[in-house]
């Protein structure tokens, strides 16, 4: 059911073809992120990202909004340190119209002087909201951080005072550099047939010259650990983000690090959740998570509690990555989660978007497509030894990051205690 199709000008096109749904997703992904922007363009790419909604050289931003409402459709876009996405969502008989905009919008933006200039300040609106929304200025602060003087380490949207120096030359300049069929790839799921949407790409994207952009020159960054705080104290909570550093996205052992994930904190029967949420009751969010990237990741833990209970929440955080790393998880433990990611990844197959976007990330971080039979299996074969020893990696000798932001008059912990 899945079709990678290379046009004439390099442009890759992934289409998996779902007959029972009535809906198809399509996207543009251009694998470029912020990792890839000059440290004085930092921001450029969510930028333009912005920019193209905002008028063609044939379509204004109403007529773009109007021509996908009237379709009943859905059109959006993010940008991403890697990667950025202009995506929609259509029923099938809309495709053609879905293709039509999204080459409109993503080849042919206008860069309207005063729409710049518009869209200008509703970015620095949203780098302002930013500050206003704890869990967003956190990992931010993390990031910085944990990656400092490294592309991975600043902020997506940028700087209020680097948007303000971004020119429409400066822009225009890095679109036509950038904005390259090499760069891009186009991944469709849904009730669709490959010919037909392969006619529909070549039309409207066929016209796309390739460039001379080499693949820009990426270096993992070398973590940095201890603690960092930013106080906040109009908020009534602690916001806490712990890291340690952990592998690259394509990493071999992945099945075995997101079956850890769930044990630690990515599901409601969690040692973290059921230990500080359910047990003690310090707080209302807590979870783990995997974040990787092309030659790096991390795994992070995030908590929000009382200010006079964060040092409790981390001392509890510490005690379940350090048993982890002695005795490993229990046989229960271990079915549960891999449960948990079979029936996670099966639900998630329900939505044409999410398999949109499954295309789309496998191309990118492996350059090939992986089964579903294929995904079960790698998860069905993670033994319990394995998730012991990836702790004994993960866990031993190794410092740890934390970041917090909120009140912190009362939160007091010293870097030192951040050794596992």
């Amino acid at each position: 059911m899945i079709r990678n199709e290379r046009l004439p000008n390099g442009l890759t096109l992934i289409t998996e073809r779902i007959p029972n749904v009535r809906s198809v997703s399509i996207g543009v992904w251009l694998k470029r992120g912020s990792r890839h922007e000059p440290p004085q363009f930092n921001g450029i790419s969510h930028f333009i990202e912005h920019l193209v909604f905002k008028g063609t050289e044939s379509r204004t931003a109403h007529e773009v909004a109007l021509a996908m409402d009237r379709i009943g459709g859905q059109m959006d876009a993010f940008t991403t340190k890697e990667y950025t996405c202009f995506y929609a969502r259509v029923l099938d008989e809309h495709l053609p119209t879905a293709v039509d905009l999204l080459s409109d919008i993503v080849l042919h933006p206008k860069f309207d002087p005063e729409e710049v200039e518009r869209e200008r300040r509703v970015v620095l609106e949203e780098i302002r909201m930013v500050e206003d929304t704890p869990d967003e200025l956190l990992y931010d602060l993390f990031a910085r951080h944990f990656y400092p003087r490294h592309p991975l380490g600043r902020p997506i949207q940028g700087t209020a005072r680097g948007l303000r120096a971004l020119s429409r030359e400066h822009l225009l300049r890095f679109f036509r550099r950038v904005y390259r069929p090499e760069n891009m790839l186009i991944a469709a799921a849904g009730n669709l047939r490959h010919p037909e949407v392969s006619a529909l790409v070549r039309r409207g994207f066929g016209a796309l010259e390739p460039g001379n952009n080499a693949q820009p020159r990426t270096r993992p960054p070398r973590p940095h650990f201890g603690v960092v705080r930013k106080a906040k104290r109009q908020l009534e909570q602690l916001h806490l983000l712990l890291a340690v550093p952990a592998f690259p996205e394509s990493f071999a052992g992945r099945y075995t690090l997101y079956t850890l994930n769930a044990i630690l904190g990515g599901a409601m029967s969690s040692r973290l959740f059921q230990k500080i949420r359910e047990q003690r009751g310090l707080a209302y969010s807590v979870y783990s998570a995997v974040n990787g990237f092309m030659d790096c990741g991390f795994l992070m833990v995030y908590a929000a509690t009382h200010p006079s209970r964060g040092a409790k929440v981390v001392e509890l955080v510490l005690e379940e990555l350090r048993a982890l790393r002695e005795t490993g998880p229990s046989a229960a433990e271990l079915e549960v989660a891999k449960e948990h990611l079979k029936g996670s990844l099966m639900l998630s197959l329900e939505a044409t978007s999410s398999r949109m976007s499954s295309l789309a990330r496998q191309e990118i971080y492996f350059g090939r497509q992986f089964g579903l039979e294929e995904i079960l299996r790698g998860i069905e074969n993670v033994r319990r030894e394995d998730v012991h020893a990836l702790c004994q990696t993960l866990f031993r000798g190794k410092r740890l990051a934390l970041a917090a932001v909120g009140r912190l008059d009362s939160f007091r912990v010293s870097p030192s205690r951040l050794l596992l």
